[in-house]
């Protein structure tokens, strides 16, 4: 019961059922040949143990040949969808600042807070802090627009911190100090790095492309040991049938001293 005890225990076996007989288990001829020297015994055993390894490696390269259709066939189209869609966003969004900005005199574009525009960089930032001052909840709230892209106000209860999210067909978040100038900043900070954003988008979508191209080259690519396999296997065959017509000779040999035992005796019981 052997070999049916390691297809249970051992993790290398992906088969639901398990044979009751080892392939590597010997018989009784074989046991009897062994003891008497005979070479394919030994042959045997050893191609028995290559055969194993080969075709464990086999499993593992199918394995790998599989992980790379699925990839092929959804997870790279589907990051491919998705980085293309992110940069058509950011492009989307950079030009829509482009077409929303409009500086006046000290550099600073309009903002909506609250139904209230403003021109002025100061009066801007006191109202957002005025707003944040009034916020019940940590659930994002719009309350204006600025070049282009809607402001929510939202609070990261984690850091203890007021965030602002400019969104249009993206969405770029910051978190709010208390410096009515600094806000200002660090909210056209985060839209003007729009643009930066990009060329490392492309640079991931042509990886991934790469990617693509290359599973698909790979999964096209047979075993590299299958020859060597099948010569293995081969062998093995001829092997266990040598093994076979030996047993039936011993068989034959048995049969042959067992009735000339037994001829013997009846002569002895005769006289």
């Amino acid at each position: 019961k052997q070999g049916f005890i390691l297809q249970i225990m051992t993790s290398k076996k992906t088969d639901r059922t398990a044979d009751d007989i080892d392939e590597k288990a010997l018989s009784y001829g074989e046991i009897k040949a062994l003891a008497t020297g005979n070479k394919h015994i030994l042959e045997k055993t050893q191609l028995d143990s290559e055969v194993a390894k080969l075709k464990i490696v086999r499993q593992s390269y199918q394995s790998q040949i599989y992980d790379l259709e699925d990839k092929i066939t959804r997870s790279y189209p589907n990051q491919i969808k998705e980085i293309q869609e992110k940069i058509q966003a950011l492009e989307d969004d950079v030009k829509q600042l482009e077409e929303n900005t409009i500086l006046n005199e000290d550099g600073f574009s309009k903002m909506k807070i609250k139904g209230v525009e403003y021109t002025d960089k100061e009066q801007a930032g006191k109202a957002i802090l005025e707003t944040c001052k009034t916020k019940t909840n940590p659930d994002l709230e719009e309350i204006g627009e600025y070049r282009g892209f809607k402001l929510e106000l939202g609070f990261n209860s984690l850091e203890k911190q007021f965030t602002m999210t400019m969104k249009n067909k993206y969405s770029y978040s910051i978190f709010l100090g208390s410096d009515i100038y600094g806000n200002i900043t660090r909210i056209n900070n985060a839209l003007d790095g729009i643009k930066d954003k990009i060329p490392d988008q492309k640079l991931r979508l042509e990886d991934i492309e790469k990617q693509l191209e290359t599973a698909k080259i790979e999964v096209q690519k047979p075993f590299p040991q299958e020859e060597k396999l099948k010569e293995k296997m081969k062998k093995l065959e001829e092997i266990n049938i040598l093994l076979k017509l030996d047993e039936k000779e011993r068989q034959v040999l048995d049969t042959s001293n067992e009735e000339i035992e037994t001829s013997e005796k009846n002569k002895d019981y005769e006289r």
